[in-house]
């Protein structure tokens, strides 16, 4: 069976983490300079070496060295590898790994970005910090978007409807959608303005993400670790947590299911995890929960990383069957509840007081306990890390930017594609009511009747190219569409827009927009 080596253990025997096993998710704890950063950095490149693609947050911006080999003249090089002489790596040297950078913002990496009714009504009152009665207000409109065959792609369709639904409440009632209130509707307008000075819009557009784009491997064979620098984006945390929550239920929605594989799909790094949990209703910290039970079968392990491992709720916790906690500071009375509640999660060695080597580990020290080929966790021990063979600490500009432009997937979402949706409709529509007012004046209401529409729905529109391509080649591409199997990318991108692609993405909107809406969204509806 294959596995990762982790380091040492006080009783002289390796500690390692069974790949058969990664998928059963982990944990890696640990108080502020105690070496969680560098654990993460050795399990990410050993995940790639064995071909296991990664991605993993960079929250301080020192985890881009994972692309550029170590040096000997690193001011540390001496430790690393008086560290590897000390645990038997004979085969120890420095090694870069294949890394593609990821930015929502788009400066220090590949921008990524989803769509409006991809991430659905409810992660997006979480990310506006919406009541209840706003939240019934945004799946209002979002109904009323499915209903009309209108495309939610930005901010600016999210904007325009909400406008509309303000303008149009009595239309939205007498429909059956509900009442609409002009406060509830400022109220999200306010936050969306106020989302939008944070660079949050950079996040909804497309190109969108594809997401087998973070499943790819390099010519050897090799993961690709999918680096999201995340500095800024820590500025704003919610939006952090949310973005992360959404890539999971995407995985979760577009990986078919496997069980337990030999090795895993992909493992997903989640540093500062406790955002993900701060301030969560009770309602959305359950589905959390779900989505990190269930992913486990598509193949996918997920590691939080966090300071303290009380952060991370006991539902969520009891799924983490693979554990690196390094040390933890008895500063104060959450701090000695966190040692406790931690020395209690991990199978008892009797050979070791687990509450006390907690606060006496030393920086590069942790105590392990991974789960063994029947699945069962293994016994504590206090451990000795691996040091990584990348380097330690960022890349500079310049060879981020030649990383960049050797990237599999250099220039597929560099530039933002604005086509037809929500805005433009029905900025369409009102334009048209004012120039059909200006001719009932001067011709007649019975006289206008007569013409036909001046602006074509977006269903019209599909209708018309469709007719052009071979009914089953249509109802291909709509029916792979609305099971999640069609690929995200807006075709636009590259400028090779069919008439059959053309079709499924514009009713994808609607049609998929309601029934294949991101996992968490659909279920909380």
């Amino acid at each position: 069976m294959s596995d990762i080596f982790l380091g040492l253990g006080a009783n002289g025997e390796n500690q390692s983490l069974a790949l058969s096993r990664a998928n059963r998710h982990g944990l890696v704890a640990g108080a502020t300079g105690t070496g969680k950063t560098v654990t993460l950095q050795g399990l990410a490149e050993s995940f790639s070496a064995d071909g296991v693609p990664v991605f993993v947050a960079d929250v301080k911006g020192d985890l881009s060295g994972i692309a550029m080999p170590g040096s000997p003249t690193f001011k540390h090089a001496d430790k690393l590898e008086g560290r590897a002489k000390e645990l038997g790596m004979d085969d120890y040297g420095y090694s870069d790994n294949p890394v593609i950078f990821w930015d929502l913002y788009g400066k220090q990496g590949h921008p990524i970005r989803t769509t409006i009714t991809e991430m659905g009504p409810l992660l997006l009152a979480r990310l506006l910090d919406l009541n209840d009665t706003q939240e019934g207000v945004l799946q209002i409109v979002f109904r009323y978007a499915d209903d009309n065959g209108l495309l939610l792609l930005d901010f600016g369709d999210l904007q325009s409807l909400l406008q509309w639904a303000n303008e149009n409440a009595k239309e939205l009632s007498g429909a059956g959608y509900g009442n609409v209130s002009k406060q509830s509707v400022g109220a999200i307008q306010r936050q969306l303005l106020s989302f939008e000075s944070q660079g949050a819009d950079y996040f909804f557009g497309e190109p969108a993400l594809e997401i087998d784009d973070f499943l790819k491997k390099d010519e050897n064979g090799r993961g690709y670790v999918n680096v999201l620098a995340a500095d800024q984006l820590m500025r704003s945390p919610k939006l952090y947590a949310t973005f992360l929550l959404w890539l999971l239920a995407e995985l979760f929605e577009s990986l078919p299911e496997v069980g337990d594989p030999e090795k895993p799909t992909l493992v997903f790094f989640f540093d500062e995890a406790h955002l993900l949990f701060d301030d969560a209703p009770k309602a959305l910290q359950d589905k959390i929960e779900q989505v990190v039970r269930l992913i486990r079968s598509k193949g996918v392990g997920v590691y939080f990383v966090t300071q303290n491992p009380i952060d991370i709720p006991e539902e969520v916790a009891g799924q983490l069957g693979n554990r690196v906690q390094h040390a933890l500071r008895a500063f104060t009375k959450r701090d000695q509840r966190a040692i406790k509640a931690a020395a209690e999660t991990f199978r008892i060695n009797p050979d070791l007081d687990v509450e006390e080597a907690i606060t006496e580990l030393k920086v590069g020290e942790a105590l392990v306990s991974t789960l063994d080929e029947e699945g069962a966790p293994t016994i504590v021990q206090r451990t000795l890390i691996k040091p990584p063979r990348s380097r330690l600490g960022p890349v500079t500009a310049k060879e981020r930017a030649i990383i960049q432009s050797v990237s599999p997937f250099d220039g597929k979402y560099d530039n933002i594609v604005d086509r037809e949706s929500a805005e433009e409709v029905l900025a369409q529509k009102a334009a048209d009511a004012v120039e059909t007012a200006k001719e009932v004046e001067e011709k007649g209401e019975k006289e206008v009747a007569k013409r036909s529409r001046k602006s074509t729905s977006i269903w019209e529109k599909a209708i018309s190219r469709g007719a052009k391509v071979a009914a089953g080649g249509v109802a291909g591409v709509a029916a792979s569409t609305i099971l999640g199997k069609k690929s995200r990318a807006n075709p636009v991108a590259s400028g090779i827009t069919s008439a059959a692609g053309s079709l499924a993405t514009d009713l994808a909107g609607p049609i998929a927009g309601r029934f294949v809406r991101n996992l968490i969204g659909g279920l909380m509806r």
